[in-house]
């Protein structure tokens, strides 16, 4: 059975919405940080505004280094029910019963699925209890207001799982849930 990894950009404060923010920290640290989920994923589980973006800006890239094969050649699920096309190389769409829909890719075979950014997304897998992992890069950055990972009212109990600092003041957590 895949799992659902969900990988976020936060601000200390939690703050998930664009995330341009980052670009000051980065480093080749979180650059194989980023990389090992490449490895271990090879589906891309995405919302249709974080879809839309990367569309736009990932097909430019089409070198190794930058990710652009992995963005453009790897399967992606696009999640909505407004659009009824994806162009993006290996995109498809999912709606209708969203939540059935992913239950299913998930009892499918293959490895996990990851979902970057897609706010709206992450809220209905974390109601549902899909998701099966986080993989958070934490910044030394207050912001005050934007989307947050986790909204008021959400709720979850996890279990660490691993975490990692990086000299530019980073800090990895990877959670997963404590389903007892």
């Amino acid at each position: 059975m895949r799992k659902i990894v969900v990988t976020q950009f936060l601000s200390l404060d939690g703050v998930m919405e664009n995330p341009m923010w980052t670009f000051r920290y980065w480093n080749d640290e979180i650059a194989a940080f980023k990389a090992e989920e490449t490895t271990a994923n090879d589906v891309l589980l995405l919302g249709r505004m974080t879809y839309e973006g990367f569309a736009a800006s990932w097909p430019q890239r089409t070198d190794v280094e930058s990710g652009g094969v992995y963005f453009n050649g790897v399967r992606k699920y696009v999640v909505t029910n407004t659009l009824t096309r994806a162009d993006w190389n290996n995109s498809q769409i999912v709606s209708g019963n969203i939540v059935e829909e992913l239950k299913k890719l998930k009892q499918q075979g293959g490895e996990n699925l990851v979902v970057h950014g897609s706010a709206t997304l992450v809220q209905t897998l974390m109601q549902h209890d899909l998701v099966d992992r986080y993989r958070l890069l934490v910044y030394p950055v207050v912001l005050g207001t934007g989307k947050r990972l986790f909204q008021e009212g959400s709720t979850a109990t996890l279990k660490l799982a691993e975490t990692r600092t990086f000299s530019s003041g980073v800090t990895a957590l990877i959670y997963e849930p404590d389903r007892k």
